[in-house]
């Protein structure tokens, strides 16, 4: 059955992209240089989700794509965009004008990676979103030279709070960042949670860069919630998590769940801390075999395991050097066509690009092992189930050629 769904998504994205532009006979490598740019924060709080290790990620799938396109050089490219989405659109720019960049990865936060999505539909170069989260990249804002590869607002609060709900999840107390992207998770699975005959019995809102959660996680633990959501990330998340240790709330009877969290989180805060946090995943370094090796290369490399974004940043930049050696073009619009018509190779698990450029695979709801329970350095997970696509995605939106 999932291997139908993923084949009619498949079927469907070939249809869409039916009117695009043909490979045409005149298809070549522009300036007999295939250059991909990881734009990246090589220097602020997301720089162990992503930063070198995202370098590393690319140039390890430049490797394993044979290190050309039709016989053409591949270069990767790195820059840190200090998280200013003035910065990044202005090297974007320059990229794409001077330095002949093909296409753009990774692009952390999401107002740098709305920034230079824009930039890349001006130039018609491609871009490939692997770690900004907000699903109006391809449900409002969806692009023939724009794909989207990380779990979405909508996978991380929708999916992740009907799998939790499922569980046993049925009144939910949210904890949430006072911001735009804190809201739209907070509302995304409170939305989910009352469409399945749940209930929200409250909720607590900080400011960003905050110190002190105590009369947050009071009265999310008097709320007698069976679940508490952190919709918060970073440092912010990982703060909260904290003293919701030193509440007794990480060890007790309330499930801790929380929306974009990744590895190094987890491996910073220590299992002490963070047991029995509850969150899904696109990647997790010890799903299979194939993961395994990946994670293997990569820790020789960087000296830590990759986190999703790390994970997803070798996929897209191995399928796009893939697609454009079948195009025989680094020409957006026919790489990006050829990006959709086929599988992608996501570490021995099915995964396909729909036609507004939306990645379908299956993410899975973890929960974070207690210390006697790790067996291993980086054991942090246990898996609990897979959410199919269909639940953890949005549908096509038909203005995106559906």
């Amino acid at each position: 059955m999932r291997r139908r769904t993923l084949t009619s998504y498949a079927t469907a994205a070939l249809a869409c992209l039916a009117g695009l532009a043909p490979l045409g006979a005149a298809a070549q490598v522009s300036d007999d240089v295939v250059r991909i740019g990881v734009l990246t924060d090589l220097s602020g709080p997301y720089a162990d989700s992503g930063g070198k290790g995202s370098v590393a990620a690319a140039e390890m799938a430049l490797r394993d794509a044979g290190g050309t396109v039709r016989g053409k050089k591949v270069e990767i490219v790195s820059a840190d965009h200090q998280n200013k989405p003035d910065v990044a659109s202005t090297i974007a720019r320059r990229w794409f004008d001077t330095e002949r960049v093909d296409a753009v990865v990774d692009l952390p936060v999401t107002a740098i990676a709305l920034a230079v999505q824009q930039v890349a539909k001006e130039k018609g170069r491609t871009v490939m979103i692997t770690a900004a989260a907000t699903s109006d990249f391809t449900s409002k804002l969806c692009s023939p030279v724009s794909s989207h590869w990380t779990d979405d607002t909508h996978a991380l609060t929708a999916g992740t709070a009907r799998a939790v709900f499922e569980r046993g999840g049925k009144s939910w107390y949210f904890i949430t960042v006072d911001h735009a992207f804190g809201a739209a998770l907070q509302k995304e699975a409170s939305d989910r949670v009352l469409s399945l005959g749940g209930k929200v019995v409250g909720a607590s809102k900080f400011p960003l860069n905050n110190a002190d959660y105590s009369s947050f996680l009071l009265s999310a633990q008097s709320s007698g919630a069976d679940v508490v959501g952190f919709a918060a990330v970073g440092d912010d998340f990982s703060k909260a998590i904290k003293q919701a240790n030193e509440f007794g709330l990480m060890a007790g009877s309330q499930t801790m769940t929380g929306f974009l969290v990744y590895i190094t989180d987890i491996h910073a805060l220590g299992l002490p801390v963070a047991q029995n946090l509850t969150f899904s995943e696109a990647f997790y370094w010890d799903q299979n075999e194939a993961t395994r090796a990946f994670a293997k290369r990569f820790f020789d490399a960087v000296g830590t395991m990759p986190t999703k974004n790390h994970a997803l940043v070798y996929t897209s930049v191995l399928h796009y050097l893939k697609a454009a050696e079948t195009a025989g073009t680094d020409e957006a619009v026919a790489v990006n066509k050829a990006m959709r018509a086929a599988p992608v190779a996501f570490f021995g698990r099915e995964a396909q690009l729909r036609g507004d450029g939306r990645l379908l695979y299956d993410p899975v709801l973890y929960r974070v092992k207690t210390p006697e329970q790790s067996k291993a350095p980086w054991d942090y997970y246990e898996a609990i189930r897979a959410i199919p696509a269909s639940e953890a995605f949005l549908p096509m939106n038909p203005a995106c050629g559906g």
